[in-house]
């Protein structure tokens, strides 16, 4: 019973999406939920398929240290 937990979970990890966090700061402004700080978070996510790498992605995110939501920026809209 015990081989086939560890075997079904060595299966899930040869296939699909992996993210380890490089680094957390302090960021500008407030949350519009509950006004409390902001907290970048710097995120490496990398696909892999059969122990391949096939994507890798640096992303930002960015959450409240108060409410613990996540927070999403927009681009800026131009106007002619």
């Amino acid at each position: 019973m015990a081989g086939t937990a560890a075997a079904s979970s060595g299966a899930a990890m040869l296939c699909g999406k992996e993210e380890k966090v490089l680094g957390v700061q302090k960021a500008p402004g407030s949350c519009p939920y509950c006004g409390g700080g902001v907290a970048a978070t710097d995120v490496e996510a990398k696909w892999v398929l059969c122990c391949l790498p096939l994507c890798r992605k640096t992303k930002r995110r960015f959450a409240c240290t108060a409410c613990a939501r996540r927070l999403v920026t927009y681009p800026a809209i131009l106007h002619d």
